[in-house]
């Protein structure tokens, strides 16, 4: 079957009926409908398997390294005993160590995948890398500007692979606006948005014997690469400057945080380095749907991701013109709905990975991602210079957020 192009399908969705559309739209995957820049696959090496040792046993043990045809699992690590046994039982996998330290003195692993807490992301990526392994990183890259340049410089001496594991680039609605973006469907895209928005975040600041953990008092603006990859991952943008705006209630729960955080929520105003807008929220508090999505807005077609996976997401384009209530001609637009597809069932992914994963069926994909990248000598997607620009806008973010929406300069790493 003839792949047909995005803007044709939004424009013809009128001559066929749903439920026919909807089965169309979901075969209208593979490599050869993304740019380079967006190449998934290819061809698959068989002749080849990466050693990995996984570390971290929560969001560590939701990934498929251990289907995919060019990969072993050579070890897992955590700290608790509990976890590592269920992490040997999730990855088929024999051996086990108590932690990173000792994990990375393994000569036979050659890649490490890192779900370690947020502040220790920057100190383990730069351990791991010293020990001669390839390494993928869960989100944020780093927590601060120094840590930043830190691992990029480490990643440059090293000249080894690094990923950030971002699972908002993968998800089923951000690789279709990349296809969108790769066809020209928008035209120009002039403004862009996203939200990340997770209430009840609060459960998560003590742990059972009401100890603090890492995420107490977390600064929204800290954890923003859910937001910032909409953008980046789609048009390849930087983020340039911000103006960040934080609200708190004066919520006894955040007092004497480690991160000396007043906020709750946080709301940036960017400037691309292309001179368009991008309006982002980390938001932790308040009546919100929880939820990461995002908008792009062209001036021949607007995509809006929903809410929630039960909604449907919606396009905006511009035809013929019309008469408006003041008797002017404008553009006439409209506003239908646009069918989910459904990436992870398409030759993107190895045979054996196309099934559902989490945070939006991302996860094979980065499994794949950094596995495929290992074995073909390539730049994964979400690199280090792309990570640092998903990272970095965040924490120049909450810094203007603490002066009170002073607008401050992003810079480029790398």
């Amino acid at each position: 079957m003839a792949r047909l192009s995005i803007s044709m399908l939004i424009f013809n969705r009128t001559q066929m009926k749903r439920r026919n559309f909807i089965k169309t739209a979901g075969t209208l995957v593979g490599v050869s409908c993304l740019s380079p820049r967006f190449a998934f696959a290819g061809t698959l090496v068989f002749n080849r398997k990466i050693r990995i040792g996984i570390v971290g046993g929560r969001f560590g043990n939701t990934f498929y390294f251990n289907e995919h045809p060019n990969c072993h699992v050579e070890a897992v690590s955590d700290l608790i005993p509990e976890r590592r046994q269920d992490m040997m039982r999730n990855y088929q996998c024999d051996k086990s160590y108590e932690s990173l330290k000792i994990l990375l003195r393994d000569p036979k692993i050659e890649a490490v995948a890192i779900f370690t807490p947020a502040p220790d992301h920057a100190a383990h990526t730069i351990q791991a890398l010293n020990a001669g392994k390839h390494v993928l990183c869960a989100v944020p890259a780093v927590m601060t500007l120094k840590e930043a340049y830190e691992v990029f410089n480490t990643v440059k001496r090293t000249g080894l692979t690094y990923m950030m594991a971002e699972t908002t680039t993968w998800f089923q609605t951000v690789i279709s606006a990349k296809k969108m973006y790769r066809d020209g469907a928008f035209g120009n895209i002039f403004s862009s948005a996203a939200q990340y928005y997770h209430p009840g975040l609060e459960e998560l600041y003590f742990a059972k014997d009401g100890t603090k953990t890492w995420r107490h008092g977390l600064p929204p603006m800290l954890y923003p690469t859910h937001v910032t990859s909409h953008l980046i991952a789609v048009t390849g943008e930087r983020l340039a400057s911000v103006s960040c705006n934080g609200w708190s209630d004066d919520s006894p729960i955040l007092k004497k945080n480690r991160y000396n955080n007043p906020f709750w929520n946080e709301a940036a105003f960017f400037r691309t380095d292309r001179g368009n807008s991008f309006f982002g929220e980390v938001c932790w508090k308040g009546a919100l749907v929880g939820t990461e999505r995002g908008e792009w807005h062209g001036d021949k077609m607007s995509y809006y991701s929903a809410y929630k996976n039960t909604d449907d997401h919606k396009v905006i384009s511009t035809s013929e013109t019309e008469a408006d209530h003041g008797g002017f001609t404008v553009a006439k637009q409209e506003m239908v709905s646009y069918p989910r597809e459904e990436w992870w069932k398409s030759d993107i992914l190895p045979s054996a990975m196309r099934h559902k994963s989490g945070h939006d069926n991302s996860h094979c994909f980065i499994t794949h991602e950094f596995i495929d990248s290992l074995i073909k000598e390539r730049e994964p997607e979400v690199n280090i210079r792309e990570a640092l620009a998903y990272t970095v806008p965040g924490i120049i973010a909450h810094q203007s957020a603490l002066k009170d929406g002073e607008l401050l300069k992003i810079p480029t790493i790398g």
